[in-house]
């Protein structure tokens, strides 16, 4: 038996509603693009992004700090899945689905499981404001990724507005209460692997002629008073 959530609010069943009865309104081949973006779409773009994350972070003069901090990003949404266990057998929201007539539901295979809070929205939310706290400009764009997420889960009918938002809500809790104590741990595990034969993974070699031969001191010495104008990267992550 559900409990009282599942009786949702007027306005919360009404932008469902509004939303989903776009998917009503649309062509087929629009019905099935969003469904697959609302799967597996998002969720490869979210993978991509991280991928352009470690290869600029492994050429930041703190590399080790910005790769452990994209060491997070996964663990953290991991953390945050595992948390939803426990709140999504307590509330026991079946989806909207069940209890509401007329909603065009786009994905087969979620009846039976709970609504509340949404995993895709959860693993996109988690992603943005983890990856928000290396590179700002990734960040924004996967923040934008996880809105859309939540968009399309309601377009595709299985979950309802406040699901994304506790989704939102229970990954951003994550990533920023825990945060200062997995970069304890992954920032001096960061620095140990730089000195092993995973060196490559955490900071990008040196390119040939730019640090310590004739030509490349020769350039140094050249461009050292502009060198020295130059203001270091930002870095969104303390040490």
């Amino acid at each position: 038996m559900s409990t009282p959530l599942a009786d949702t609010t007027n306005p919360d069943l009404g932008l469902l509603y509004a939303v989903n009865g776009l998917a009503k309104r649309s062509p087929q081949w629009l019905d099935h693009l969003v469904s697959w973006i609302g799967e597996y779409g998002i969720l490869i773009g979210l993978a991509m992004l991280g991928l352009v994350a470690w290869l600029q972070a492994r050429r930041r003069p703190d590399a080790p700090v910005a790769v452990a901090g994209l060491l997070w990003v996964p663990l953290s949404v991991a953390i945050a899945e595992l948390a939803n266990l426990p709140i999504a057998a307590i509330v026991n929201r079946p989806r909207p689905f069940v209890d509401h007539s007329g909603l065009l539901v786009l994905v087969d295979g979620k009846a039976g499981t709970h609504s509340f809070v949404s995993d895709h929205s959860t693993m996109t939310m988690g992603v943005a404001v983890a990856l928000f706290l290396v590179n700002r400009r990734l960040g924004w764009i996967a923040g934008g990724l996880a809105l859309l997420q939540g968009f399309c889960r309601m377009f595709m009918g299985v979950h309802y507005p406040t699901d994304v938002i506790g989704g939102f809500a229970l990954a951003a809790a994550v990533v920023l209460l825990l945060a200062p104590i997995a970069m304890a741990v992954l920032v001096p595990l960061c620095h140990a692997l730089g000195r092993t034969a995973l060196a490559p993974l955490i900071r990008a070699p040196e390119r040939a002629g730019a640090g310590g031969g004739p030509r490349g001191r020769r350039r140094g010495r050249e461009r050292g008073t502009v060198r020295s104008e130059e203001q270091p990267p930002e870095s969104d992550l303390a040490a």
